[in-house]
């Protein structure tokens, strides 16, 4: 009899163990959504443009087309990308001509942000604020920002 109590034991602390692990498990697949507005995506990716050649912000603009259409549209791929230093101009609401092309992946859920630092440097050296294209969020340090992300589980493409 004591055999069969100590094997009941066992059997009742091995599904404690069992339910706690799938307790775990759970809270674990819950905290995986990296964007709340994007619970279904299969792929979270920061892109960085800190270079003023046209050719690469044309590069970003295009992948960032290209990965959502691979996807299977904007719920499946989860898009941001970060301006900061010489990288700025591409948000630049003058004389911008991407302007029609980044507010139609904005409106395919891609998220640009730029950096307040460099948009602070611009005003002290030209005396004025560059006007940034609406839409397109500002935090105070873009690289950080992009380090967090990433830190976050976003993956970094820098073309």
């Amino acid at each position: 009899m004591k055999k069969l109590l100590t094997l009941s034991q066992r059997l009742r602390q091995g599904l404690i163990a069992l339910c706690f692990a799938c307790a775990a498990t759970a809270a674990a697949f819950a905290d995986s959504t990296l964007n709340e507005d994007k619970p279904f995506a299969e792929v979270h990716v920061i892109m960085q443009v800190s270079q003023a050649d046209p050719g690469r912000h044309s590069l970003v603009l295009d992948i960032a087309n290209n990965l959502t259409k691979h996807y299977g549209g904007q719920d499946m791929a989860d898009i941001e990308i970060i301006a900061f230093g010489p990288g700025v101009p591409l948000l630049f609401s003058a004389d911008n001509a991407n302007q029609a092309r980044i507010e139609s992946l904005m409106e395919h859920g891609v998220r640009f942000f730029v950096c307040g630092n460099t948009l602070d440097t611009i005003e002290r050296k030209q005396g004025r604020r560059p006007q940034i294209l609406e839409g397109v969020s500002t935090v105070q340090t873009g690289v950080a920002f992009m380090l967090e992300e990433i830190d976050r589980g976003y993956t970094h493409i820098h073309p």
